[in-house]
């Protein structure tokens, strides 16, 4: 079980970056964004090699 960031959005975001900052802005004035969304990945092959019951509402909120 993982949380795990959508790399292709954090890629977006940091290719407009550097394009902001190679058309002249300072780094200073680029807006931080905090990553909102998330994913919940259960790897159910290693928890059943492991022996473990996962309650169903964990497996209800795993997006994988």
């Amino acid at each position: 079980m993982a949380y795990t960031v959508d790399l292709a959005e954090l890629l977006r975001r940091l290719a407009d970056d550097v394009d902001k900052i190679l058309h002249g802005a300072k780094p200073g004035d680029i807006r931080f964004i905090k990553t909102t969304t998330f994913q919940l990945l259960v790897n159910l092959k290693t928890a059943n090699a492991l022996g473990l019951t996962l309650p169903p509402a964990l497996l209800a909120r795993a997006t994988r």
